[in-house]
């Protein structure tokens, strides 16, 4: 299982990215997925999450209605879409899921929100 997170990067806030999550090694479409985050000096906390069976989502109160998850089965990747971005928003994200009963974690990337 190997996890790829990429689209990371500074932007000013207000401003959006789109981060994206290329999955290989499981079959895609049966797992949840999600994104967490960690910025310095805090802990790794849940962002944005989606089922494998019907897609329902779940976010963060802190990023509800700016961010949103989804994924493409065909391509095997999770995105998260962030609008509005805000200096809090700064961290590294990660994508994470559980296949076999085990967690799988990406390298991360980082999104650093400054003017």
């Amino acid at each position: 299982v190997q996890l790829v997170e990429s689209g990371g990067g500074l932007v000013q806030p207000g401003g959006s990215l789109r981060l994206s999550c290329a999955a290989s090694g499981f079959i895609f479409s049966r797992y949840g997925m999600s994104w967490y985050r960690q910025a310095p000096g805090k802990e790794r906390e849940l962002v944005a999450a989606i089922r494998s069976a019907g897609g329902s989502t779940n976010y963060a109160d802190s990023v509800k209605g700016r961010f949103t998850i989804s994924g493409d089965n065909a391509k095997n990747t999770v995105y998260l879409q962030m609008n509005s971005l805000k200096p809090e928003d700064t961290a590294v994200y990660y994508c994470t899921g559980v296949v076999r009963f085990q967690r799988y974690w990406g390298q991360g990337t980082q999104v650093t929100v400054s003017s």
